[in-house]
């Protein structure tokens, strides 16, 4: 590639005196890690490739599903089925062939993280779920990587830098500053059980990509230290510093070989109510045995449930309406993932201890999935 070619792609950042062709050299330099192709991933990854970043990290073990397609614009209807981590690599490869993509089509765990993790510069977490997000902090920290951090969830998302130093205040700050204990599981929600505004991870995952280029060019100042709120409903913005807590240190792993030992499943769900039966074992209880059923999803959630009778007690009120509940049976509590279901377990064994209580694992849709999986298994003919 010629010198006028190479710069001519990126001439409307490059005109820019504070960025000029010395900050697109970083970039065409520099190696990024997204972990996670989905909906924070999704833009990031675009925005990060339209700029010039070299070499671009791809995490993502999962695969296009129908319901990703409402915020996750980086696929199409022909992607559904498809692994995330190969298919966004082709389609930014083909967008911007200037780019070398490595792609990870692996869950992250204290095994890979480090050996992955330190291949790159700067590491952009678009992850959704707390034993990750703890995991990648961690091995930021033991690598000394600045981490970017993104969530969202129903109409507000939140960003922030970590793990690197505030050049005005020194302060270093990360993830267990903000979370020092990990959040109960049973009442976190999941952007697949409560929900998300499609534009909102787009949103959040450009400011992303945008505090990256920050960090790579030296321009601007970067939100060392600095959590960012939006509420998409309002169009507010609110910001708040995080400070280095005490006695997180305690917990943080110390070395490459107290990472590799580190539980970080059980360490996010110490606090969870473990009773659950599988989709298979809720099946084999429900023939064989007379058992309540309980949904305590709120009224109008989907997907409805007619192949089997319940009683549905949203969570919002069920402490109030317990006098309802029938306890001379076994008692399974279902919802839309399996993490309200917690809740109300906790609550039945609290109120009545003697009673045999579980929550479905993976809730109404990890049943529907199986109970979909076994029609279709059993039209199938010899």
């Amino acid at each position: 590639m010629t010198s006028l070619n190479k710069y001519h792609r990126y001439q409307r950042q490059t005109v820019l005196k504070e960025f000029g062709t010395a900050a697109q050299e970083k970039l065409f330099r520099s190696k990024v890690l997204v972990v996670g192709a989905g909906g924070l991933g999704c833009p990031a990854l675009q925005y990060l490739a339209a700029a010039g970043v070299g070499t671009i990290g791809i995490v993502d073990f999962d695969i296009v599903e129908f319901t990703n397609l409402q915020r996750q614009t980086l696929y199409s209807v022909e992607d559904i089925g498809k692994l995330k981590a190969q298919t966004a690599a082709d389609k930014m490869k083909a967008f911007n062939p200037d780019i070398l993509f490595h792609i990870h089509n692996i869950k992250l765990d204290s095994k890979n993280s480090l050996d992955i993790i330190s291949s790159y510069d700067v590491v952009m977490d678009g992850t959704d779920n707390f034993a990750t997000r703890y995991l990648i902090n961690d091995a930021c920290m033991l690598l000394n990587k600045p981490l970017l951090y993104g969530a969202v969830l129903r109409f507000e998302g939140q960003i922030g830098v970590f793990n690197m130093e505030d050049k005005d205040t020194n302060i270093k700050s990360n993830y267990r500053d903000l979370f020092p204990v990990p959040p109960d599981p049973a009442s976190a929600p999941s952007c697949n059980e409560a929900g998300v505004l499609g534009v909102l991870p787009g949103i959040i995952g450009t400011m992303q990509a945008t505090e990256v280029i920050k960090i790579i060019t030296g321009i601007g100042k970067p939100l060392c230290n600095t959590i960012i709120s939006y509420n998409a409903l309002t169009n507010l913005f609110y910001d708040f510093m995080i400070s280095p807590a005490k006695g997180t240190d305690a917990s943080v792993p110390k070395n490459k070989e107290e990472f590799e030992k580190f539980d970080y499943e059980w360490f996010c769900n110490a606090h969870a109510v473990l009773n659950e039966l599988t989709p298979a074992e809720f099946d084999g209880l429900r023939i064989q045995e007379k058992i309540e059923i309980i949904d305590v999803r709120e009224i109008g959630e989907l997907p409805e449930v007619d192949e089997f009778l319940f009683t549905q007690i949203p969570l919002s009120v069920f402490e109030n309406e317990l006098k309802s509940i029938t306890i001379k049976n076994k008692i399974v509590v279902f919802c839309q993932t399996g993490k309200r279901s917690l809740a109300a377990v906790k609550i039945l064994n609290e109120k009545f201890p003697k009673c045999s209580v579980w929550s479905l694992k993976g809730g109404i849709e990890a049943w529907k999935k199986d109970y979909l999986n076994s029609l279709h298994a059993s039209s199938i003919k010899p």
